[in-house]
């Protein structure tokens, strides 16, 4: 399976939270699919602790990439054809980031592992 962490999900797998469990850790650590983080989730991070946010505990562009390497996690690009894929989705979501997420998986054939009720309105595969 190829699956694709929303940001609220990335940040919950990096603190060990119990939101992460059952179907969706299996998911997560079954050495056979590929976890994928999204640009897009990147730049939601690095908005958020900019803005006082969020707070983590080393700086974005130190963090993401060893959290990354060390889970495995492979990174995803914003690319053209998602970009414009977002212009054909329904109008449930006003999260520029999560309608991008949604726009990803659809195009590239993901399952988006997220608990959020509005992604999962969407025509894409999610997980929670």
């Amino acid at each position: 399976m190829r699956i694709l962490l929303d940001t609220c999900t990335f940040l919950w797998v990096l603190g060990g939270t119990a939101d992460v469990r059952g179907r969706v850790a299996d998911a997560f650590r079954a050495a056979d699919n590929e976890v994928y983080l999204s640009a897009a989730s990147v730049w939601e991070i690095a908005i958020k602790h900019a803005s006082g946010r969020l707070v983590l505990p080393r700086p974005p562009d130190q963090l993401i990439q060893a959290e990354r390497d060390a889970r495995a996690i492979l990174p995803l690009p914003i690319d053209e054809e998602s970009a414009l894929h977002i212009s054909r989705l329904p109008d449930l979501h006003r999260d520029p980031f999560d309608r991008m997420l949604v726009a990803q998986a659809i195009v590239h054939g993901l399952t988006i592992v997220t608990p959020d009720p509005l992604v999962l309105q969407y025509p894409a595969r999610t997980m929670w």
